[in-house]
C-alpha cells in the first residue's frame, strides 16, 4: 500500500507504473538528463530499477522493499534512485538488460542495476527479498568507497562489451541459395517444435506470433503437411487453452506450463494485436471458423477493455486483482453452477470444470479440449445449438464478472503497440470483411496521425491524458509506417502513404547507419546512454530493423522509390546467416526473404466501386501481394497507380516489380494471374 505522506520526483510522470511508486519512501527520480546530471554532480552511485505495470514480481518487490522505511533510508542515503517503465523507455531497458546478461545473469523484471555516477553499469539482478536487498546495497556502497578503481575498471569493460554486443556481422557476399537456407533453418527449428501440444517444447510456452507468421507464409509457398499440422495444432491449442480468456476473449502473455493451461494472467496489447493478425491470416488460409471466432472475440476484448474514446489503445491489464494473480479470471465450481443453472453438466464438459481445468485452491481455469463440431457429435446435438448455448454461457460469465474487482489498467498509449493493433485490424478486415474492424483501424490511425506525430514530423513514444512524451524509437517508426501502408491497402487514401514517406525520410536521417546498413534503435544524436544498438533479433515483437525492411519493401512497390527497395535488400543480406542458424530469433527476416526472393505482386484495383472486388481478393491469404485501391474521383499519384485507367468497370492490374500483365475485369481472372 502506498503511503501518501511521501511524495517523490515521479509524481509528475504520465506512466502508470511510475505513478505507482510516486508515494514510496524511496526518493525515486525519472530517467532524464536532469537526474543523470545530479548523479554526476553529487558523485553518487545510481540505482536503476526497471519494471512495468503488469509485472507481478515488480509489485512484490515494491511492497517488500520500496515501501519499507528502513530499506528506503539505505537507498536514499547511498544512491540516486531511478525508476524506469520499460515500455516507455525500451532503450534504457535494453541497455541494462544487456549489461546484466553480460555479467552472467538472467534478464527479467524487475531489473535492478547499479551504475557509476557517469551511468556505466557494474552490478545487476532481478527480484530480491528485503533482507538480501539491503545487504547487497550496503556491500555495493562499501565497495564503491573502498575500491572505486576496481569498480570503474569493471564498468568500463562492461560498457565496451555492450557497445560490441550489437555489432552487425558482414553481409553475405555470394548470392544466397534460398532453398538451402530454408531447409537448414527448418531442420534446426523443427527439432524444437512440440508436435503434440504446439509451440516450443517444454515450459513456459509463449505464443510467439512472429514465428508462426513466418511458418504460415512459408506454407503458402511450400504447402507441406508438417507446417500445416504444426500450425493448426499450435493455433487450436492456444485458442482452446487457459492462455485464452474463454469467457471474455483475448490472450494472456504466456502459459507457465506446457499445456497452455495456466497463464500468467496479464493481457498485453502487443500480444493481442499480433495474435489477431495471425488468426486472421490463419482463417483466410485454412478457412477454419474457429480462427475467425477468436479474431472477433479478441477484437471485442481490445475494443471494450483497452480503447480510449479518442481512438488510442491502452497498454495492458494487470495479472493481479485484490492482491491475487488471476483472481478476476478463475471460477469456483459452486459459483459456476449458480450462474449456468441446469445446463451446468453440459457446460462443465465443454469448459472442463473437472480435474483437467482444476488449478489451485479449488479454482478452475476454463479451457476446451475439442472443437465445437466434436463436442456436438459427442452429445448428439446440432452444431447450431452448441454455438447458441456457448454464446449464451459466455455472456452470462462476462455479466457475472462485471461485479468483480478488475485488474489494474495501464492506461498509457505506446506508439508501436498501437500501430501493431492498427495493422492487425486492417488485416482482420481483409480476412473477415467486418466493416467495424475497418472503422476501428482508421480511428486508431487518425489518432496516431493527430496525436503522436510532432510538427517536425518525428514520432513520440507515449501518450497519456492528452499529452505525448518521450522521443520515438526505431520500433515506433517501423511499425507506424507498416500500419499506415495497411490503411492505404484497405482504403486507397494516399494520405497514409504520404505520411509513411515522411516518416521513412525522417528515420533515414535520424537512425540509419551507412556503415552497417541498419537502423539504430535510438536516434543517432542521443547522449543519455553510453551505447546505442541495432535491434535485429525478434522477440515477442518483431525486431525494429526487420519491420523496417518489410515497410521499405512495400513502400518501394507503391512509390517506385528503388532506394527503399535497395535498402531493404541490403538489410536482409546481413541477416541471412543469422536466420539460417537461429530461425526462431530471426523469423521476420525470413518473411522478408520470402517477400523479396519469392514471387511477389502489386495489384491495382480500379473502378467506380472497387471495394467489393478488393474485398473478394483480399479475403484470401496472399502474403506476397501489395494492394493499391484506385477510385475515379481521386486519381492515383503513386507510381503504382500512374496511367491506370479507372472508369465504372472494375479493372484489375496485376504487376510484378513494376511489370504488369494486361488488365482484367473480374476477380476470377485476377486470381488466376496471382495463383
Amino acid at each position: 500500500m502506498n503511503n501518501t505522506q511521501h511524495t517523490n520526483h515521479l509524481i509528475h510522470s504520465t506512466s502508470p507504473y511510475l505513478l505507482q511508486h510516486a508515494h514510496n519512501p524511496v526518493d525515486w527520480h525519472p530517467w532524464n538528463d536532469e537526474t543523470l546530471t545530479k548523479a554526476r554532480e553529487q558523485d553518487k552511485l545510481m540505482l536503476v530499477s526497471i519494471g512495468y505495470s503488469a509485472c507481478h514480481w515488480c509489485h512484490v518487490m515494491a511492497h517488500e522493499c520500496f515501501e519499507d522505511e528502513e530499506t528506503a533510508r539505505i537507498m536514499n542515503e547511498h544512491f540516486i534512485c531511478i525508476k524506469v517503465d520499460r515500455e516507455e523507455r525500451p532503450d534504457v531497458d535494453h541497455f541494462f538488460i544487456t549489461a546484466v546478461q553480460l555479467m552472467g545473469g538472467q534478464g527479467g523484471w524487475p531489473l535492478n542495476v547499479v551504475t557509476l555516477p557517469d551511468g556505466q553499469p557494474f552490478w545487476g539482478g532481478t527480484y530480491f527479498p528485503k533482507d538480501q536487498w539491503k545487504e547487497i546495497l550496503i556491500k555495493i556502497n562499501n565497495l564503491f568507497q573502498s575500491d572505486r578503481e576496481k569498480l570503474t575498471h569493471h564498468a568500463h569493460r562492461l560498457t565496451t562489451g555492450i557497445q560490441q554486443s550489437s555489432l552487425i556481422s558482414p553481409e553475405q557476399t555470394e548470392a544466397p541459395d534460398l532453398s538451402e537456407i530454408i531447409n537448414e533453418a527448418i531442420e534446426r527449428w523443427s527439432a524444437q517444435w512440440d508436435l503434440k501440444l504446439g509451440g516450443s517444447q517444454g515450459k513456459p510456452k509463449f505464443p510467439m506470433p512472429v514465428n508462426l507468421e513466418f511458418l504460415l507464409h512459408l506454407h503458402f509457398h511450400h504447402p507441406q503437411k508438417i507446417f500445416s499440422d504444426f500450425l493448426n495444432t499450435t493455433l487450436q491449442q492456444m485458442a482452446r487453452g487457459g492462455i485464452y480468456d474463454q469467457a471474455g476473449g483475448g490472450f494472456a502473455r504466456y502459459s507457465v506450463d506446457e499445456f497452455w493451461k495456466v497463464p500468467h494472467f496479464e493481457k498485453m496489447l502487443y500480444d493481442n494485436a499480433q495474435l489477431i493478425e495471425l488468426y486472421s491470416h490463419a482463417y483466410a488460409h485454412f478457412g477454419m471458423e474457429e480462427y475467425g471466432e477468436v479474431v472477433k472475440e479478441a477484437i471485442a476484448f481490445v475494443e471494450n477493455e483497452l480503447m480510449h474514446p479518442s481512438g488510442a489503445f491502452f497498454s495492458a491489464l494487470d495479472a493481479d486483482s485484490e492482491g491475487e494473480e488471476g483472481k478476476f479470471y478463475v471460477w469456483k465450481e459452486e459459483e459456476l453452477m449458480n450462474i449456468i443453472g441446469r445446463d451446468f453438466p453440459l457446460f462443465a464438459d465443454y469448459f472442463n470444470v473437472n480435474k483437467t481445468g482444476l488449478w489451485e485452491n479449488g479454482n478452475y481455469i476454463l479451457l476446451r479440449t475439442v472443437s465445437d463440431e466434436e463436442f456436438a457429435q459427442k452429445h448428439k446435438m446440432p452444431i447450431e445449438e452448441v454455438k447458441k448455448k456457448v454464446s449464451a454461457w459466455k455472456k452470462d460469465l462476462v455479466n457475472h464478472r462485471k461485479d468483480r474487482i478488475r485488474p489494474g489498467l495501464d492506461d498509457k498509449t505506446i506508439t508501436s503497440w498501437n500501430a501493431l493493433m492498427t495493422k492487425s485490424l486492417a488485416e482482420a478486415y481483409k480476412a473477415l470483411g467486418d466493416n467495424r474492424f475497418r472503422q476501428l483501424a482508421l480511428k486508431n490511425g487518425e489518432f496516431i496521425s493527430r496525436s503522436l506525430i510532432s510538427g517536425n514530423g518525428n514520432l513520440f513514444r507515449t501518450w497519456k491524458d492528452g499529452r505525448a512524451s518521450v522521443t520515438g524509437f526505431m520500433e515506433d517508426y517501423a511499425s507506424v509506417i507498416s500500419a499506415f501502408i495497411g490503411l492505404y491497402e484497405i482504403t486507397g487514401d494516399e494520405k497514409w502513404i504520404e505520411q509513411s514517406i515522411g516518416l521513412a525520410d525522417y528515420a533515414e536521417k535520424a537512425f540509419y547507419d551507412k556503415a552497417t546498413g541498419q537502423f539504430h534503435y535510438m536516434e543517432k544524436n542521443q547522449t543519455e546512454l553510453p551505447a546505442n544498438h541495432f535491434d535485429t533479433q525478434d522477440n515477442v515483437i518483431p525486431s525494429a530493423n526487420a519491420m523496417m525492411g518489410h515497410a521499405l519493401f512495400k513502400l518501394a512497390a507503391l512509390t517506385g522509390n528503388q532506394h527503399h527497395r535497395e535498402t531493404a535488400e541490403n538489410m536482409l543480406k546481413q541477416m541471412l546467416l543469422q536466420f539460417k542458424d537461429y530461425p526462431w530469433g530471426f523469423a521476420h527476416w525470413g518473411s522478408l526473404m520470402l517477400m523479396i526472393h519469392k514471387s511477389s505482386f502489386e495489384v491495382v484495383v480500379a473502378g467506380s466501386e472497387p471495394g467489393q472486388a478488393l474485398q473478394q481478393l483480399q479475403k484470401q491469404y496472399r502474403p506476397n501481394v501489395v494492394w493499391a485501391p484506385l477510385k475515379p474521383e481521386s486519381p492515383g499519384t503513386l507510381s503504382i497507380t500512374e496511367n491506370r485507367k479507372s472508369n465504372d468497370e472494375i479493372t484489375i492490374y496485376v504487376c510484378a516489380q513494376g511489370a504488369c500483365q494486361l488488365p482484367v475485369h473480374s476477380v476470377e481472372e485476377a486470381q488466376r494471374l496471382l495463383d
